[in-house]
């Protein structure tokens, strides 16, 4: 994996980075790592090793001292007296950054403009970024579009892939790979040769996802992200490169590895693996299905990942299919084919009527009923059958007052019952649409929809997540308050909005 060494590191200020994040002098974990150095890292380290042991030695004051603070986020940008649609047309330009100029903190400059989510969330995410694209081609704004997918192929040709978010304490790992759907979206905007032109960084995400695919064996079945399976078959799994606890969670990291005792590094690197996932956290990730200190998530094959790389691999034959040279379409066609097998032999449980990630080591299903079941039916991989067992169950276990809740459990994660969030939400709404499923998807649509509004009325704010089990209650969990903003609940709204019409 290529990176860029020469960027600023956050661990680069140990010991005080440590003492600052332990210390509890922020609220915000992620508050610190987004500060700015006023000097180097030398000399700050210098000063803190002359200055702490002097009495009464303040830490805040110290780091207010050598650190420019990160913007609060803007959370008084209310518009309620507006329409829902025309509120969040013009909330486009709030969220808005533009390219960035270089400087000493662990932002990575990104040379187009781009939208952020909203809140504490002061960078562009990967996944995100898909879900907020919608809603700017409903919106008319396909030049923040091509900006943001010119954005993640500079990622790509810079680093080897593209990071969760565009900050340096994110560069060991990536989220969901949903760089080929955007690719497919700005193709239906400005034509196939949109295809063509990304190209090379289409088959460099791939080439990331799949690295070490050649040296699996039976001896040694996973490398990092390509876990070899006993019959033959080769899927992913969510990994972080990085070892140790996350700095923009270092407290809460830290914490759990001791509540789990036994194998610190391994923890976190599950921990990390979960955070790749987009799902931090879930009961989807744990062992005993409750707590996190079980957090298995590297022993995991999770079905959406592999449906996105599914994507990605009809992306590229596609692609391929364009070109004079056969042999690539003729090996993609093939590697299509053989993830879809391997997806249906191994994440669908006949007896449950229901897909499910897949545990490699135990070689069975963990009894983690979740919206991952979607994506199959999403990328159209699903069965007739299947699909229409899978609406079942979505209709009466997963259909709640305000929209589809993402898992059936209650753990106080964030991606757990209550909770429902937008990309989800959309996912299973045209997962069902490609299978017929109308009258449920509308459902789902209705009521989520009915959900965002409520909230936008009483409080002029479109939220990250909402409790959908009761929509009088806010949706809580999580390392963090509910954030306000919101990219991507913005663009599913206006693309459901749309569905709709």
């Amino acid at each position: 994996m290529k990176q860029d060494t020469t960027y600023y590191s956050i661990e680069q200020l140990s010991p005080l980075y440590e003492d600052v994040q332990t210390s509890g002098i922020f609220p915000d974990s992620k508050f610190f790592t987004d500060c700015v150095p006023k000097s180097s890292a030398g000399d700050i380290l210098k000063a803190y090793e002359q200055e702490k042991p002097e009495a009464g030695f303040d830490l805040k004051a110290f780091v207010e001292a050598h650190f420019d603070f990160p913007p609060e986020p803007d959370s008084g940008y209310r518009s309620a007296e507006k329409p829902i649609r025309q509120h969040l047309n013009g909330l486009w330009d709030v969220l808005l950054r533009h390219p960035d100029t270089a400087q000493g903190g662990t932002l990575i400059p990104l040379p187009h403009p781009y939208i952020v989510p909203g809140g504490r969330f002061r960078e562009v995410y990967y996944w995100d970024s898909y879900f907020t694209m919608l809603g700017l081609q409903v919106s008319g704004r396909s030049d923040i579009i091509r900006h943001m997918v010119a954005n993640f192929a500079h990622l790509i040709d810079t680093l080897g892939f593209i990071p969760n978010g565009n900050r340096t304490y994110y560069l060991g790992r990536s989220q969901p790979p949903f760089f080929a759907p955007m690719v497919s979206l700005l193709s239906e905007i400005d034509g196939e040769e949109v295809l063509l032109k990304y190209r090379p960084q289409l088959e460099k995400e791939y080439n990331f996802w799949m690295e070490g695919e050649l040296n699996l064996s039976s001896e040694a079945p996973a490398h990092r992200r390509v876990v070899l399976l006993p019959d033959g078959s080769v899927l992913n799994r969510y990994w972080d490169d990085r070892p140790g606890p996350r700095p923009e969670a270092y407290t809460e990291d830290v914490h759990v590895a001791q509540e789990a005792g036994g194998d610190a590094a391994a923890v976190y690197s599950h921990i990390r693996a979960a955070a790749e996932s987009g799902w931090d956290f879930s009961s989807r990730w744990f062992r005993d299905g409750q707590h996190m200190t079980s957090i298995q998530t590297t022993d995991l094959i999770p079905v959406d990942l592999n449906c996105l790389l599914y994507f990605l691999e009809k992306t590229l034959l596609n692609i391929y299919r364009k070109l004079p040279d056969r042999v690539p379409a003729d090996v993609f066609k093939e590697k299509a084919r053989h993830r879809k097998n391997a997806i249906l032999q191994h994440c669908w449980s006949e007896p449950s009527g229901f897909y499910f990630d897949y545990h490699h080591i135990d070689r069975a299903h963990p009894d983690a009923w979740t919206l991952a079941a979607l994506f199959p039916l999403f990328f159209q991989i699903a069965t007739t059958d299947q699909a229409e067992k899978v609406a079942q169950h979505v209709r009466t276990k997963f259909l709640q007052p305000g929209g589809l809740c993402t898992t059936l459990r209650e753990t106080g994660q964030q991606w757990d019952a209550p909770n429902g969030w937008a990309p989800l939400q959309w996912i299973a709404y045209q997962g069902l649409v490609n299978y017929g499923h109308e009258s449920l998807a509308g459902k789902i649509r209705e009521q989520w929809m009915a959900v965002s509004k409520k909230t936008y009325t009483e409080t002029g704010k479109m939220m990250e997540k909402y409790n959908v089990n009761d929509i009088t209650l806010k949706a809580g969990g999580g390392e963090y308050p509910n954030q306000d903003g919101f990219g991507w609940t913005n663009g599913v709204y206006l693309k459901m909005d749309e569905s709709g019409r």
